[in-house]
């Protein structure tokens, strides 16, 4: 099995040399083991909720029984109408409980095997290099020199969002910014406006740096564009929503130490000639 290179660009677009891919580029793309460990990490996230248990039950209604001509669910004691003869604690009445409402000890939690979730993670990472995956996903791709697309080290030491920009509009990556930034203007459909959710988040360029010299504040201020590093890489910020293929810049450090983070056996890699 044989790896092949890759071009390193410097901060205006231009190729300096070559490095060999990490192994880990090798692994098999798979869009079901990627899926399951985004929705594992999602219902972790998820926050419990449920009703008192005591909703709808604090009242001493009690049936009158049989011999009223009137059904036999629990009525509110009284003597003035409309209290008298109201039905309550039951779930058909108005007023009643409800019959089986949210609880909180209810388990939302999708649980992943260790292994299974690092080999999601490795495939994803995969992905990142295969350009119809990542065009499949929206990004606009037509003007970027390489993918997967290394850089210098020096985007590492970027200081200001003017700098970030100059950057991407060399690499030709300023597109994919403006594609995020036009959706998510618009407005979501259904209920989740009314949750916190009024407006899409789009996702667009991912950066992948060894360590954090300012280009997190450089970055942060762009729509859809993440910074991360390259030990806290997960599946959920290689694949959003579960599909495979975003567009992700590697600074060279973070190349190199991509197979001693994310080691994959000989036997789950692709074989080339």
């Amino acid at each position: 099995m044989t790896v092949g290179k890759i071009n390193i660009y410097s901060l205006k677009g231009e190729p300096i040399r070559k490095v060999p891919l990490p192994k880990v580029f090798l692994t098999p793309i798979r869009p079901d083991l990627i899926r399951r460990a985004v929705l594992s990490i999602l219902s972790a996230r998820r926050q419990l909720h449920g009703v008192d248990p005591m909703a709808g039950k604090r009242t001493t209604a009690e049936s009158w029984g049989t011999g009223h001509g009137l059904a036999r669910v629990p009525r509110v004691k009284g003597h003035r109408y409309p209290a008298a003869g109201r039905g309550a604690f039951v779930p058909m009445a108005v007023g009643g409980r409800r019959a089986h409402p949210p609880k909180s000890e209810r388990v939302f939690i999708e649980k992943i095997n260790r292994k299974e979730k690092k080999l999601a993670t490795c495939s994803a990472i995969a992905a990142t290099a295969d350009s119809e995956l990542v065009k499949g996903r929206g990004h606009r791709i037509d003007s970027i020199p390489e993918i997967p697309l290394v850089v210098t080290d020096d985007i590492q030491k970027l200081k200001s969002a003017r700098e970030f920009r100059e950057v991407l509009t060399a690499l030709g990556l300023w597109n994919d910014v403006l594609r995020a930034k036009r959706r998510m203007g618009k407005v979501r459909a259904g209920k989740g406006k009314m949750r916190g959710r009024r407006r899409k988040r789009a996702r667009s360029v991912l950066v992948v740096v060894e360590k954090d010299e300012g280009i997190l504040k450089a970055a942060r201020n762009y729509p859809g564009v993440d910074v991360a590093l390259v030990r806290n890489l997960n599946v959920e910020l290689l694949a959003p929503g579960g599909h495979p293929g975003r567009l992700t810049i590697w600074s060279e450090s973070a190349l190199k130490s991509l197979d001693n983070f994310f080691p994959v056996k000989e036997n789950l890699l692709i074989t080339q000639s």
